[in-house]
Parts: structure tokens; C-alpha cells; sequence
């Protein structure tokens, strides 16, 4: 596939993804997607996306909890 932002080569990868669902923040591991090799963009399928929903929709394995901070730039 081909990068929509500076026109480079992708390639599928595993990735770490941060993922907002119902109002709650996840970072997903292993997620696959095609990363752009110039620039590291990153394309996820819907399929990819469904499954990450699926996954934190039912009972799972929770690997780490992280104390994150929100900060306003305004």
C-alpha cells in the first residue's frame, strides 16, 4: 500500500496502539497494521479495529495499569 502523506511504501507490522473505547483509554500491544517505511504512518483495517472492540468488550487479561496525566495547552 501506499502512504496517503509523503507517498512511501508500507509494510505490515505489530504495533502498540492507543485505543479510546466507551470512554476509557487502552494501549493495545501486537496490533497489527501497515506502517509507512519513509514517514510511520500507520493504516489499521476495519477488521483490525472490530477486533480490538471485541477484545475489550469481553473479559481479558489486563497486562499493566499506568497513571496517565491530562494536561490542557490552553
Amino acid at each position: 500500500m501506499i502512504c496517503e502523506f509523503c507517498g512511501g511504501e508500507t509494510r505490515k507490522k505489530k504495533v502498540k496502539k492507543q485505543h479510546w473505547l466507551r470512554n476509557r483509554l487502552y494501549i493495545v500491544e501486537n496490533v497489527e497494521a501497515e506502517v509507512c517505511q519513509e514517514c510511520g504512518e500507520r493504516y489499521f483495517h476495519a477488521t483490525t479495529l472490530d477486533a480490538i472492540d471485541r477484545h475489550l468488550l469481553k473479559e481479558h487479561v489486563v497486562k499493566q495499569q499506568l497513571n496517565v496525566e491530562v494536561v490542557d495547552m490552553a
